[in-house]
């Protein structure tokens, strides 16, 4: 009853299976990209041309064809969906009981320039979540996070994208560095410390991008220092610890001394101008009775990327002005202006109590991803169950692997242990703590899941599409192609991760997924299959933001249903840079700089 995957279907031809093989992404994205479907459209059209080429050219049995559709659809919901859940959940109810509004408050006070608050945000926050959980939870809280402080609904959304990338193959407590050593047999301290001698590269340059994919070259000049604070002191952590103690704690040791190190720098300096968005300028001025003309020439904030310096402000705001001009951003996504106070209206206890759910939310993710925490809870239940039809009855074949491997396909319902039930839990207790009675709880969660259903559904279909792809062997294909590129391998090394996570929506998966075919090609050109396996891993992080998961949870945690093709046309040319960077990179240790490899 086994099925042996065939990898050149098409007339023998690597390079024309490759391309049917790539017929479902190219589907998927350009009905997204180019065409502006709905979302659950572009999904179904890309599932069904998987389907199609994976049961008419790859010869797929129809049995285990639908088997692969449904697992990846049952994944989609458990344990990413519920994820998201426990995300949006734990928004919703600091939006609730008002707590959201201190909360943005307390960053304005602390950096009312919104460039700063995206590195705080985007790029600091965001690793200790992506640290902690993964898996989509960062996109999830800080687009939510972004949008709330005032930042408009697509900005918000590719942004949080662009920032969950330098720190993604340490995520999740470093379980994509174990997935690699799984299928490589490399031990986890060598991967772990050439990651290191690769990310830190990025996690230096993704602050200024971020800056300048916002608000434009010369606004990412003012703050150069600030970028550089936040980079760097991330960049430097991940290669100590990621070579000299333990892969487990990078991005959360990381972001806490980016933050650190941040706010510290914010108490010494200021940029010299505000920059804000055009729609928050507009809305100063009317609140004053201003003409906007008056505002622009005279001084104000920040429109569209222009500095007015803050010091020659034309625009003069008392109290009444201030309240009459501060709006919230809901989770239904239209842009806003949020104006704070000045500092000392919020007291320590206020702003810690506004806090709260965010801290509970650090401390319960940092407990549930200890290792010894999670054995504890899988040992109380963690039903693993076989899929029909397709458990141990697809082989893959060499090239890909060195010999005949089983693919095992378990539904692994680790309920206990599921990042979203930590982010569940997180939500009820911090209803509780906020004031929330059972009901009201009641009430946000239905909420919550009444405004996802359509999107749950949509990353259903996604993960049917990676699942489907994975098991037919149309992804082995792709991987193949570019692994016959000879001398120029080492550049395309860390595109076939990117490609990976592109397909399946985690790093995890695509090293588990192409790990073992780049150490194989590595050996047969001569090449160091540490460096190969590391690539895989390092570029994988670049197509963190452009999986079609992501940006359907970005555009969920923004309000954007039907924005996700929006989305995808943000960050795609960024993806496509930083991964032909990292290839780059890799190009260079492999031929010039071998002395980095350990």
């Amino acid at each position: 009853m086994t099925w042996t995957q065939s990898y050149t279907p098409v007339l023998g031809n690597l390079f024309l299976s490759a391309l049917i093989a790539a017929l479902p992404v190219i589907v998927l994205l350009g009905l997204l990209g180019f065409f502006h479907v709905r979302a659950h459209w572009a999904a179904l059209a890309g599932l069904a041309t998987a389907l199609l080429a994976a049961l008419l050219v790859f010869g797929m049995p129809a049995q285990k064809a639908l088997a692969a559709t449904l697992n990846g659809a049952a994944y989609g919901l458990f344990p990413i969906g519920w994820i998201i859940i426990g995300a949006i959940f734990v928004y919703d109810i600091t939006v609730r009981t008002g707590n959201f509004e201190i909360v943005k408050q307390t960053v304005a006070n602390l950096a009312d320039d919104r460039r700063l608050q995206l590195l705080l945000i985007a790029f600091s926050f965001g690793a200790f979540v992506e640290g902690a959980a993964g898996f989509g939870t960062p996109v999830a809280v800080t687009a939510a996070m972004l949008i709330g402080l005032g930042f408009r609904p697509l900005p918000a959304a590719g942004l949080a994208l662009i920032g969950n990338t330098a720190p993604v193959a340490f995520g999740a407590l470093g379980a994509p560095i174990n997935g690699l050593s799984t299928v490589t047999g490399i031990p986890v301290d060598v991967l772990s410390a050439m990651i290191g001698r690769q990310l830190p590269f990025f996690s230096l340059i993704v602050p200024f991008w971020l800056i300048f994919a916002m608000s434009g070259w010369r606004s990412m000049l003012e703050v150069w220092p600030a970028c550089l604070v936040t980079g760097l002191s991330f960049a430097l952590t991940q290669f100590v610890i990621s070579n000299y103690f333990t892969y487990t704690l990078v991005d959360i040791i990381g972001a806490l001394v980016s933050i650190l190190c941040l706010v510290v720098f914010l108490r010494i300096w200021k940029p010299k101008t505000t920059w804000r968005f055009a729609e928050e300028r507009e809305a100063l001025a009317a609140s004053a009775n201003t003409p906007e003309e008056t505002s622009a020439t005279e001084g104000g904030v920040v429109a569209g990327g222009q500095p007015i310096p803050a010091s020659a402000s034309a625009v003069s705001l008392d109290e009444s002005d201030v309240e009459s001009a501060r709006a919230t951003t809901s989770a239904s996504g239209a842009g806003a202006v949020s104006l704070a106070p000045d500092a000392g209206e919020i007291s320590f206890q206020r702003a810690f109590i506004a806090w709260l759910p965010w801290i509970i939310l650090a401390v319960i993710l940092f407990i549930w991803g200890l290792a010894g925490v999670k054995a504890w809870f899988n040992a109380l239940s963690d039903p693993k169950i076989p899929v029909p039809f397709l458990h141990n009855l697809v082989l893959r074949a060499p090239p890909v692997v060195a010999t005949p491997t089983k693919e095992a396909a378990l539904f692994d319902f680790n309920w206990l242990s599921a990042t979203g039930t930590a982010l569940l839990l997180t939500g009820v207790i911090s209803g509780f703590v906020l004031g929330l009675k059972p009901l009201e709880l009641l009430k946000t969660f239905w909420g919550t899941l009444m405004r996802l259903r359509f999107s749950l559904l949509t990353i259903a279909a996604m993960l049917a599409i990676g699942y489907t792809t994975r098991y037919a062997g149309l992804d082995a294909t792709m991987g193949l192609a570019f692994a016959s590129t000879g001398l120029l391998f080492p550049f395309f090394s860390p595109v076939l991760g990117w490609l990976g996570v592109a397909l399946t929506g985690s790093d995890t998966s695509s090293n588990v997924l192409f790990g073992s075919l780049q150490t194989i090609t590595a050996k047969k050109l001569g090449i160091s299959p540490v460096l190969a396996a590391a690539s895989n891993s390092s570029g994988g992080v670049m197509g963190k933001m452009l999986d079609a998961q992501s940006i359907v949870v970005a555009g969920v945690a923004t309000g954007q249903k039907g924005g996700e093709g929006d989305i995808l046309r943000y960050v795609f040319v960024h993806s496509v840079i930083l991964v032909s960077l990292v290839g780059i990179l890799v190009l260079l240790q492999a031929y010039v700089f071998p002395g980095m490899i350990p």
